[in-house]
């Protein structure tokens, strides 16, 4: 059996949102305890999670911190790589964002046990979270990772590389950007 770790990016402010994400309870939990649960739940071996505008504990997770939250999403994916990258026994990582309320532990798994060495969620064809990378590819990752577009630049450059799993018909991949009591939801 394959074994991976979760990583969830989770350190913005939520400025559209109103408040950090993280921090957010809906449906009597906080998105991030969600985050780690479902992730824990999918067989993940450990969670960790990057915060940075909220910082708090977090159960059954690994807190990393990231003092350069406010430069976008890439510093957070920089910074939660270049930690589990000190473990030599990780070498496949699940990375998801902390607003996902419709994704499910189902989606995760299917995407974490699939075979290829960067997998990507897809919901109806469209491309998505979690994503996965083994750890020859962490490095890159990070160099690459800038501002808000994460992981993107890196799998635009590794298209070939890419295994798509359709997990649309077992979560959403929509992200949560207004509470539902500030504007239209996206969830």
């Amino acid at each position: 059996m394959t074994q991976f770790v979760g990583l969830v990016l989770a350190a913005g402010e939520g400025k559209r949102f109103g408040q950090p994400k993280a921090s957010y309870v809906l449906a009597g939990e906080r998105l991030v305890d969600r985050a780690v649960r479902i992730l824990t739940e999918s067989g993940a071996k450990e969670v960790y999670v990057v915060l940075g505008a909220w910082v708090d504990d977090i159960k059954d997770a690994k807190v990393i911190v990231n003092p350069n939250w406010q430069t976008g999403m890439g510093s957070s994916l920089q910074v939660g790589l270049n930690q589990i990258s000190t473990d030599s026994n990780l070498d496949r990582v699940v990375i998801t964002l902390v607003d996902l309320p419709g994704l499910t532990s189902a989606a995760i798994s299917k995407v974490a046990f699939a075979t290829g060495e960067i997998v990507v969620a897809t919901y109806q064809g469209q491309r998505g979270h979690p994503v996965v990378f083994t750890r020859r590819h962490w490095d890159q990752v990070a160099n690459s990772a800038t501002g808000d577009s994460g992981a993107r630049h890196f799998l635009t450059l590794n298209s070939d590389l890419i295994e798509l799993v359709e997990v649309g018909d077992i979560a959403t991949g929509e992200d949560l950007d207004f509470a539902p009591d500030l504007g239209p939801s996206q969830y």
